[in-house]
C-alpha cells in the first residue's frame, strides 16, 4: 500500500486508489483484531488520519465532498478513542520516567503508575465493549469505501499536471501550520500547541503524498516534519497526563508523588517546545505562495512538463 501519489498517473485515479487502499487496510485490521484489539484500534485510527490528510489535500477543489467524508472518517476514528487518553497517560509516564531515570529513583514513583493503571480500568469499565466499537467502526468504513468510486473529482488541467487539484490544499495546510506556530509561541497554551501539532501532522501526510515530485528532497523534508510532529505529540501527551492527574478520581495534583511528576512533565515540555521552535522556524521559512510555486515546479518536472 503506497501512500504516495504518482505524478505520471491520473490524479483522479490516484486519489481513489489511496483512499480505497486505506479503507481496505482499516477493515482488514478490524477483521484480524482478535489477536491484538488495541493494536487494531491504533492502526485503524492511523488509517483514518491518513485518509483525512488526503481529503484535506483536495479540499479546496471539492469542499462538499471533503466536508461529508472528513466528518464520516473523523467520527469513525473518534468512536475508537475512548480508552486512548488513559492508555497514552501510562505510556507517557513510562517515557518521562525513563528520560529522567538518572535524576530520580523510578521505584519511588511506582505507586503513581499503579494509580494510572487503576484509572485506565475505571475508564474501560464505563466504556462500550471494544469489540462493539470495532464493529460499529467497520460498518462506517465499509460504507465509506463504497462511496469512493462515486466521488466527483474535477478533471486535470493539461497545463499544470493536476496541481490545481492538490496544490491549493497543500498550500492551505502549510499556511495554517505556519500561523499555528506563530500563535503557539505568542500566546502559549495547551490548545494552541495542540492545534499546531494537528497542522504539522497533516503537512507530514501531504508531503508524503506528493514526495514523488522530487523524492530525494521531499523525503528528507517529510522526515523533518515527522520529527516536528513527534516533538509536539510528546508535548501533547504530557498535557493529557497532567489533565488526568488533575481530574481522575484515583489521582490528585496535591499529592507528593503527583507533584514530583508534574514538575518533571513541566521541565520536559519546556525542552520539547524549545526544540520544536527551532525546527519549526526552518520548516516554515517559506511564504505559502513561494512553497506552492516550488512544489508545483517539482510536480510538473516529475510529470515531464515545463512550468508555465
Amino acid at each position: 500500500m503506497a501512500y504516495e501519489l504518482d505524478p505520471t498517473q491520473s490524479l483522479d485515479a490516484e486519489v481513489r486508489r489511496i483512499a480505497i487502499d486505506l479503507l481496505d487496510d482499516a477493515v482488514e485490521q478490524i477483521d484480524g483484531a482478535d489477536d491484538d484489539p488495541h493494536e487494531a484500534v491504533h492502526e485503524v485510527r492511523k488509517d483514518c488520519k491518513k485518509l483525512r490528510g488526503l481529503l484535506r489535500l483536495i479540499r479546496p477543489a471539492v469542499p462538499r465532498l471533503y466536508k461529508r467524508e472528513n466528518a464520516a472518517f473523523r467520527d469513525a476514528a473518534a468512536s475508537l478513542s475512548v480508552l486512548r487518553d488513559a492508555e497514552a497517560a501510562i505510556e507517557t509516564y513510562d517515557a518521562l520516567i525513563d528520560y529522567f531515570r538518572s535524576n530520580i529513583e523510578p521505584e519511588s514513583l511506582a505507586p503513581l503508575r499503579q494509580r494510572l493503571e487503576d484509572h485506565k480500568e475505571q475508564v474501560a469499565a464505563g466504556a462500550q465493549a471494544l469489540d462493539e466499537q470495532l464493529a460499529l467502526a467497520r460498518t462506517a468504513l465499509v460504507a465509506g469505501r463504497e462511496r469512493v468510486p462515486q466521488w466527483e473529482l474535477p478533471s486535470e488541467r493539461g497545463d499544470d499536471a493536476g496541481w490545481s487539484l492538490i496544490g491549493p490544499g497543500l498550500r492551505k495546510t502549510y499556511k495554517r501550520g505556519r500561523r499555528g506556530m506563530q500563535e503557539a509561541y505568542s500566546e502559549p497554551s495547551v490548545a494552541a500547541f495542540h492545534e499546531w501539532r494537528k497542522r504539522a501532522k497533516y503537512l507530514r501526510y501531504q508531503l508524503r503524498l506528493v514526495r514523488r515530485g522530487w523524492p530525494g528532497v521531499l523525503k528528507a523534508t517529510h522526515k523533518e516534519v515527522k520529527g516536528l510532529g513527534d516533538l509536539l505529540g510528546d508535548d501533547h501527551d504530557l498535557a493529557v497526563l497532567e489533565q488526568i492527574i488533575a481530574e481522575a478520581e484515583a489521582l490528585s495534583p496535591t499529592d507528593d508523588l503527583e507533584q514530583i511528576l508534574l514538575a518533571l512533565a513541566a521541565q520536559r515540555r519546556e525542552q520539547l517546545r524549545n526544540a520544536a521552535y527551532w525546527l519549526g522556524l526552518r520548516l516554515y521559512a517559506d511564504k505559502p505562495k513561494h512553497l506552492d510555486r516550488r512544489m508545483q515546479c517539482y510536480w510538473q518536472a516529475a510529470r515531464g512538463l515545463t512550468a508555465a
